[in-house]
C-alpha cells in the first residue's frame, strides 16, 4: 500500500521554524523526485520545494528561498522541509509529494500556522 504521511505541523509565532517530515512506503522512494506543496483557504496548491532522486538538485518557490530547505534521506525514505523565518503568509496546509513518469503519490497534509 503506497503511502506518504507528513508530520511536524503545528502553530508557530512568525519568526519561528518549524521542520516538515513525510514518511513514504509501499513504493521505491529513491527513484522518485519527491516536493512539497502548500494550499491556503481559498487559493491554489502551490509547489514550495522540489528535490531530485539523489539530492543533487533543488528548487524553491520565490517566496520561500532563503528561508526554507528541503532534504531527504532515502535509507529512512523520508524527505523534510526545514522552515525558518516563517510569516503569516506561510499559513497553509503543507502536503508532500513524490512523482515520476506516469506515477504520483500525495500525502494527507499538515497544517502549519504561524501567527503571534
Amino acid at each position: 500500500q503506497v503511502q506518504l504521511v507528513e508530520s511536524g505541523g503545528g502553530l508557530v509565532q512568525p519568526g519561528g521554524s518549524l521542520t516538515l517530515s513525510c514518511a513514504a512506503s509501499g513504493f521505491i522512494f529513491s527513484i522518485y523526485v519527491v516536493g512539497w506543496y502548500r494550499q491556503a483557504p481559498g487559493k491554489e496548491r502551490d509547489e514550495v520545494a522540489v528535490i531530485t532522486t539523489t539530492g543533487g538538485s533543488t528548487n524553491y518557490a520565490d517566496s520561500v528561498k532563503g528561508r526554507f530547505t528541503i532534504s531527504r534521506d532515502n535509507a529512512k525514505n523520508t524527505v523534510y522541509l526545514q522552515m525558518n523565518s516563517l510569516k503569516p503568509e506561510d499559513t497553509a496546509v503543507y502536503y508532500c509529494n513524490a512523482a515520476r513518469a506516469g506515477s504520483s503519490h500525495w500525502g494527507q497534509g499538515t497544517q502549519v500556522t504561524v501567527s503571534s
